[in-house]
């Protein structure tokens, strides 16, 4: 398992469940996965120390949690050194890579997303934006750990934006070129399908919540929890974003001469005028993974060695009809400065049916303990018949963790009109 976020810790847990699994081993890994996989000290960056160590233990199959080690390539490379591996090569994963690229596709294939301009020069763009109307929607082309998108309520703040981009360099290379498109309003939801560049079997959906404060209020994070299914939902709608966005992307994606294979996510926004496409990213997400995986009742290592084979249209994928809903626990500061490596107590005290996925955590000096080492540090996640259940059994709980500093949003999972 390449990676050591909360995301990584659920898939870990998943894949262990499977009867075909002997022994896993997660790179970096946390304090969480340390309980049931073997942890690496190699960063999901270094391909070719990740190469070596799989090529040492005899592994059998290799997930990429992460984005970054997908847009460096690291499934061609395991193509190359003949180790199975789950997820997109270096140019398929340019659909979340390269928004620049994914709006020229989307805009070639038709796939419904929100009208858009893209410049590579700053004086352009802030030209372009002195001209508009907010709310303006500014998006950096490249990677950006989940903070290159800015929704911007006045021309200063979509200036600043520009600004902090194109000029400050905040995200590097990735701010090259810039998207400013409309802002689209609706529903947002993040639909997940497996494909194996030809079958594309979707998961069920999840409603993130990216604003760090109650009722959406503060700064973008890279998710404060989700919630599965979203109670908007219905089969017409999952039947037309399997159909028009979906099928037709993984279409696009061949024609193109980029087969794809992995996860597709497709963040979306439920329009007036049906479902519209805000981005793409090439795998789990997070904090979605977190809740949709625990609702999966197939055997995860089958339906990825059916990807990988090319066979997916002969796996029956099933799912539970529960709900689920999952809520994070950040250090006192995050999405900004935080300060790490205090005791995290209580872990011991929840209920049995609790799920606790550990992303900014790391084992301690003393015996059983664990420390925090990150801005996200916990999700908390519980099922139950509805979503109002499943959320209730989650705040029963998180009370009884503790950190210093620690905070999280109290209205995940309520189901509310937007």
């Amino acid at each position: 398992m390449v990676g050591g976020g909360a995301r990584e810790h659920t898939l870990v847990w998943k894949l262990a469940q499977s009867p075909k699994v002997n022994e896993i081993y997660a790179a970096p890994g946390k304090a969480g996965t340390a309980q049931i996989a073997r942890n690496l000290d190699i960063k999901p960056s270094d391909i070719e120390s990740l190469a070596k160590i799989a090529q040492e233990k005899g592994i059998d199959l290799v997930v990429v949690g992460p984005e970054a080690p997908l847009a460096r390539g690291i499934v061609d490379h395991f193509h190359g050194i003949g180790i199975p591996i789950f997820g997109p090569t270096k140019l398929a994963a340019e659909i979340e890579s390269s928004k620049v690229f994914t709006k020229e596709l989307m805009q070639k294939y038709g796939i419904p997303c929100a009208r858009s301009v893209t410049f590579s020069e700053y004086s352009k763009a802030k030209e372009y934006i002195q001209k508009q109307t907010p709310p303006i929607v500014v998006k950096a082309d490249g990677l950006a750990a989940g903070k290159g998108v800015t929704v911007a309520g006045s021309i200063p703040q979509a200036l600043d934006a520009l600004y902090n981009i194109m000029e400050a360099r905040a995200f590097g290379a990735s701010g090259d070129r810039v998207i400013i498109e409309e802002r689209l309003s609706g529903r947002e939801m993040s639909s997940f399908a497996f494909t194996d560049g030809k079958t594309v079997i979707p998961m069920v959906s999840a409603c993130d919540y990216k604003p760090v404060f109650d009722g959406d209020h503060g700064p973008n994070t890279g998710g404060m929890g989700s919630y599965s299914p979203p109670h908007f939902t219905s089969s017409a709608l999952y039947q037309e974003v399997t159909e028009t966005i979906l099928k037709t992307t993984v279409k696009a994606m061949a024609k193109e001469g980029r087969p794809y294979q992995g996860i597709l996510y497709g963040g979306l926004m439920v329009t007036q005028d049906g479902p519209k496409v805000l981005e793409f990213n090439a795998r789990f997400g997070d904090p979605e993974t977190q809740v949709t995986l625990p609702l999966l009742r197939t055997d995860l290592v089958d339906i990825m060695l059916a990807v990988i084979d090319g066979n997916l249209g002969q796996i029956d994928v099933e799912w539970s009809e529960t709900a689920c809903a999952g809520v994070v626990m950040a250090s006192g500061g995050y999405p900004g400065s935080y300060k790490t490596g205090f005791p995290i107590t209580g872990l011991d005290t929840l209920d049995k049916d609790i799920l606790v996925f550990h992303a900014g955590t790391k084992v301690g000096s003393e015996a059983g303990q664990v420390l925090t080492n990150g801005g996200r540090v916990l999700t908390v996640v519980a099922t139950g018949k509805t979503i109002t259940e499943a959320r209730e059994k989650v705040y029963n709980n998180i009370t009884r963790i503790r950190f210093k500093g620690c905070h999280y949003r109290k209205d995940i999972g309520m189901v509310r009109e937007k």
